[in-house]
Parts: structure tokens; C-alpha cells; sequence
């Protein structure tokens, strides 16, 4: 029987392989069990999925479980944006939301995420419960599910499409009028939900923009659906060969992430637009608050807090932290360098159709490129230059992996070791002002190793350095 793990974004598995219609009733069912379990009276949960294999069909089989648990089924009538569903638990006043995505991962896997009353990603108190009821379930169990006609009789179903409504609360959020004066845009939902999102804005005032990638598909044109350099070389094409584009904007599949190309075709990484969204939004938008950051993002974003004399938070990988946060309204803005962000007012959870209107709104109205602003930042602040390299690890690596890490040397990359920080993973900074992380996946032999430094050269020498560590 599988044995079902919540990582830092939900279970997550290969289709027809351990991720089958047996183990979602589990999962379904356990997280049945857990919403139960706070109280009484009649729950309601949002069940939403993305455009991959099966979607509609594992929602709909999640509604007859929670219906035969008496729990009213809120189905959404297409696939759906996870920001969207977090949305949607706040303004309805929902006791939870299942969302049927694997976000970024490649076409293979999908996925179950649960989101709590409060509207973030489940906090690891709640996913190991629900990981403890569904590992007490057999496959063979009897589930009291009901079918959905049966559901709806019993006021136990519902359908809704909460396009509309999230869209009418971004347009408190955004200034589209800005967006407009930037001319034509370039969009990339990458085959996933953010269609109908990204564009009907701008159909809207009329502002001219191409789309591609813009239909279901659950391959993703043969590409993992997540919008960084290497799986848009399309969307850079597109943008670089149009003179009349200013500024691409794509989301990846569930919508949640972003991808920003500058005027010129130049992507441009996440670190560095959520310490451009910081000053922006604390500059121009006059907004108070902290800053957020996981421990494997960018220093800018410090220097940047630093800069407006506001605190700093440093959270683990995974941004339920950060949306707790959020929650207690400490934020101006949150991100993490996976390209997730979300802001003061806005929902506790990554909205990547958000950060992308936002980054339109900051180059519209500051009157700049985005490789401009950030030069200028640089100039207020310093450089710093960030990359991420997965390391894979033999058996006899991975079995060394932990002595290493608990006999660190002095120094690294000829430079001494000033602090150690361990709230996920090891992270040395160095004297010098650059750092190194090292952090182990729970999934697989590989270790994720990140480095920050003022210079590419300096960066170079760092990421060499802290992959002799692990690899020698």
C-alpha cells in the first residue's frame, strides 16, 4: 500500500502508479476526517483542479467522498487557479479547499493540496494528520461515498466558477489604467488555469496583447508547465522577435508562479522582482509592513528592507510560512525564490497572476524597464547575483551527506564561516558577504544546493565550492 507523505506543497505522485483513484479516496477521506474533527456544525470545502489527466474526474470523485462524510462539496465548474481557491475559502467563509494540481511538475504527476479555513497551504500540525488518518486507511476499506446526484439532493453539492469575483477584487489591487500606457503585452499560461485570467483584464480596457500556450493541455507542449528560463525558450522567441512588446508575463500551471520577461526577451529571475516589488510598493504605494523571504532566497530583498528601515522575516521553504504571516498582517510583501509571492491585503498563498499585473503596474508607472529598475536598485544597495543547482547523489554520497554537514569546516570558497543557519537545511554565511545553502529533498537523492555573491566570478567560485563539498 502507498504510504502517503505531504511535502512542502501537498502529496504528490505518478499517475497510475501511486497516484490512483484507491489512494485519493484515502487522502480525501482523511482530510474528511481532519475537518471534522475541529467542531461541529455543517462543513462546506472548495474542491478545485488543474488541467492535467484526470483532473475533473479526481474532483469529482473527492465530492462523493466528502458528501458521504456529510460534508457539502463546493466543485468548481473548471480548472481553477490555486490562488483562486484561496480566494474563494476567505470570501465564502469555507471550512477548506482540495485542489487537484502538481503545479509545476511535469505531465506524470498530480497531485492533492489542502487548504485550511485560513486560506494558506496546511501547516505541518494539520498535513500530519491528515498523513496519520490516511496511512490508517486500506484501500480495501468500505468508503461511505455517495454518488453526485445523490449529493446534490441532499444539499451536499454545489457548482461554482470563481472567476468573476477573483477578478473583481484584482481590479482593487491593480492599477489597470497604469497597465494600459505600457502597450502591447505578451501572456503564457502555459497550457494551465490563468486562462481567462491573464487576459480578460486587458480584453477588458481594450490593451493590445499575443498569448500562446493559451488551450488545455495536459502534456504542457511537452514541457514541465513551470515558467523559468529553460521551459519558455517559446515565449522568449516570441517576445524577443516582437518589437512592439513590452513586457511578458507567464504563470505555471496551477497559476501560482510567475515568469516575468522583460521588453527585450530577458528573463529575469524571481529573486530579484520580489525585492523590486518591495521598494515599489514601499516607494511609490506608500505601504507599511515587513518583508518575508524563505532561507533560500535572495539577500536583496534584506538589503532592500535595510534600505526603508523595515523587519525581515526568514521562514523554511514553503510558503504556508510566509501566508501565516500574511495572515497576521505583518507583510507588505512575501516571496520565495521559486517565483512565488503574495502582498499585504491579498491572499495568504502564491498568486502568481497577481505578481505578474503587479510587475506591469511597477514598469508602467515608474516608467522603466524592468532590467532598468533592478540596475538601479543595485545602484542604491549593492549587486547580488543568486543561482540553484540540484546535485544528485549516489548511495554512498547520500550516506556521507549528513556527516558532512555535521563537520563543517571553518571556511568555504576561501572565505571564513561567520553563522550558520539551520531553519531548513544549512546555510553558511560568509565573511565576505556571499552564502552557500545546502538543503536535502525528502524525495529523492538530491541535495539543492544555492549561492549568493556580489559578482559572477565570486558566485562561480562559491557554487564550485559547494558542490566539491557534497560531492567529494
Amino acid at each position: 500500500m502507498t504510504t502517503i507523505s505531504f511535502g512542502t506543497s501537498g502529496w504528490r505522485g505518478i499517475l497510475c502508479d501511486d497516484f490512483t483513484f484507491e489512494n485519493v479516496r484515502r487522502v480525501v477521506q482523511a482530510i474528511a476526517g481532519n475537518i471534522t474533527a475541529s467542531g461541529d456544525g455543517k462543513k462546506r470545502v472548495l474542491i478545485g483542479y488543474d488541467t492535467r489527466f484526470m483532473g475533473a474526474s479526481f474532483a469529482s470523485e473527492a465530492a462523493r467522498v466528502l458528501a458521504g462524510a456529510g460534508i457539502k462539496a463546493i466543485l468548481c465548474k473548471r480548472d481553477v487557479p490555486t490562488p483562486v481557491l484561496s480566494f474563494k475559502i476567505l470570501s465564502d467563509r469555507c471550512d477548506g479547499a482540495i485542489n487537484f494540481t502538481a503545479s509545476h511538475n511535469p505531465p506524470e504527476y498530480n497531485g492533492v493540496k489542502f487548504s485550511p479555513s485560513w486560506g494558506g497551504p496546511a501547516l505541518p500540525e494539520t498535513t500530519k494528520d491528515i498523513e496519520r488518518r490516511a496511512n490508517g486507511i486500506s484501500v480495501s476499506s468500505p468508503f461511505n461515498e455517495i454518488s453526485l446526484s445523490e449529493a446534490a439532493g441532499r444539499d451536499l453539492l454545489e457548482y461554482v466558477d470563481p472567476r468573476e469575483e477573483y477578478l473583481g477584487s484584482l481590479e482593487q489591487k491593480i492599477d489597470f489604467d497604469a497597465v494600459k500606457r505600457l502597450g502591447k503585452l505578451a501572456l503564457n499560461p502555459m497550457y494551465g488555469t490563468s486562462r481567462g485570467y491573464l487576459d480578460t483584464p486587458l480584453i477588458k480596457r481594450n490593451i493590445p496583447f499575443v498569448m500562446i500556450n493559451d488551450h488545455p493541455d495536459p502534456y504542457f507542449g511537452g514541457e514541465p508547465p513551470e515558467p523559468s528560463e529553460a521551459h519558455i525558450r517559446d515565449f522568449i522567441s516570441l517576445v524577443k522577435n516582437d518589437p512592439e512588446v513590452s513586457l511578458g508575463l507567464a504563470t505555471d500551471g496551477d497559476a501560482d508562479r510567475f515568469g516575468i520577461l522583460d521588453g527585450d526577451g530577458s528573463y529575469i529571475e524571481p529573486n530579484y522582482i520580489i525585492a523590486l516589488l518591495l521598494d515599489y510598493l514601499v516607494t511609490v504605494r506608500r505601504m507599511e509592513g515587513g518583508v518575508a523571504r524563505s532561507v533560500a532566497t535572495s539577500h536583496l530583498i534584506d538589503a532592500v528592507a535595510r534600505k526603508h528601515g523595515i523587519p525581515l522575516y526568514e521562514t523554511p521553504v514553503g510558503f504556508k510560512y510566509i501566508g501565516e504571516l500574511i495572515c497576521k498582517d505583518k507583510l507588505v510583501i512575501g516571496g520565495e525564490e521559486s517565483a512565488g509571492l503574495t502582498i499585504r491585503g491579498h491572499v495568504p498563498e502564491k498568486d502568481g497572476i497577481l505578481a505578474c499585473f503587479l510587475v506591469a503596474e511597477m514598469v508602467a508607472r515608474e516608467g522603466k524597464s524592468v532590467r532598468e529598475l533592478l540596475e538601479r536598485l543595485y545602484g542604491e544597495v549593492g549587486r547580488f547575483l543568486t543561482r540553484r543547482e540540484n546535485l544528485k547523489l549516489t548511495p554512498e554520497l547520500e550516506a556521507a551527506y549528513s556527516l558532512k554537514i555535521g563537520a563543517l569546516p571553518a571556511e568555504i570558497a576561501g572565505s571564513r564561516i561567520r553563522e550558520v543557519v539551520r531553519i531548513d537545511g544549512t546555510k553558511l554565511l560568509l565573511e565576505d558577504g556571499s552564502w552557500i545553502l545546502f538543503r536535502k529533498s525528502g524525495t529523492e537523492p538530491v541535495v539543492r544546493l544555492y549561492g549568493e555573491a556580489s559578482s559572477e566570478t565570486r558566485l562561480t567560485e562559491i557554487m564550485a565550492a559547494g558542490k566539491r563539498f557534497v560531492m567529494e
